[in-house]
């Protein structure tokens, strides 16, 4: 996490320099394969592979990071979303910003989450679109940073880059956790642990009082 938050920091201050070019698609792995700009430079730094480029209105970076070899497998749905805010936290802290429009999304058959963070260091507000997918060998952020006053503009630019992402059809949900069982929800906990035992309290009172009212007569 503090690796890829460090690489966050130097592409910002380095983008500025990339010439403005239109997208052509570009092989990150084996699975993943996304478009950007022309001119886009490729790194590797802390052992993860950074992809960069500016494009008219925005400017465009991806980061494959490899997770640690003892990474173990996230068991269910809720392993998964813990994982994803987590990452979305050390983001947001880091940045000193707030998140926004943070909701789920599905790209291939892959679970990813999508947000927004906004910053402002003085210089105008700075808007940095983030979508994440997780999966148990590989973590990808794909991020597109724009100026505020350009919110208008660039969302046509933002559609065409982010509706590129194409994920192998070998990449499963169970590459991300191993369970699709949902089980039980906070609703039906309460209703089984606490809800149940309260009525059938209620119900023994009522029967114990019709009970004493039918000694009395």
């Amino acid at each position: 996490m503090k690796k890829i938050l460090i690489i966050f920091s130097l592409i910002l201050s380095a983008t500025g320099a990339f010439a403005q070019v239109p997208l052509k698609p570009v092989q990150i792995d084996s699975l993943v394969t996304i478009s950007l700009p022309e001119g886009y430079t490729k790194k590797d730094t802390l052992g993860q592979s950074v992809y960069t480029g500016k494009a008219k209105y925005g400017y465009m970076v991806v980061i494959r990071a490899p997770n640690a070899d003892n990474n173990k497998p996230l068991k269910k749905e809720r392993d998964l979303n813990k994982v994803l805010q987590d990452y979305i936290k050390g983001i947001r802290g880091q940045a000193e910003g707030s998140t926004q429009n943070v909701r789920d999304t599905t790209i291939g058959h892959l679970k990813a989450k999508t947000f927004t963070l906004e910053t402002d260091q003085g210089a105008g507000k700075q808007e940095r679109n983030f979508i994440i997918i997780y999966t148990q060998d590989v973590t990808y952020t794909i991020e597109y940073s724009y100026e505020e006053l350009r919110k208008d503009v660039m969302k046509d630019e933002y559609k065409a880059y982010s509706s590129s992402i194409k994920i192998s059809p070998e990449l499963k949900r169970t590459d991300q956790y191993l369970s699709n069982a949902k089980g039980m929800s906070p609703a039906l906990k309460y209703a089984l642990y606490g809800g149940v035992p309260l009525i059938i309290l209620i119900v023994i009172i009522v029967l114990l009082r019709r009970k004493k009212r039918a000694e009395e007569v």
